[in-house]
């Protein structure tokens, strides 16, 4: 059972997160050969003021 972490700044859509799923999932599943119902993908959304980039804060640009 392939595990997928994604990690990114909040602010996708639900649609945008659902086909960033189903298009990972369809990857891993032809590239593994795993099954579609066994491919895993968690996103973890990441506040912008908990993320910088050179000491700037995401959420302070």
């Amino acid at each position: 059972m392939p595990y997928v972490t994604i990690k990114m700044l909040e602010g996708r859509t639900d649609e945008q997160k659902q086909e960033l799923c189903k298009r990972v999932t369809e990857a891993v599943s032809e590239t593994t050969g795993a099954p579609l119902g066994n491919v895993h993908v968690l996103i973890e959304d990441i506040k912008k003021s908990n993320h910088s980039v050179a000491g700037i804060r995401s959420s302070d640009k």
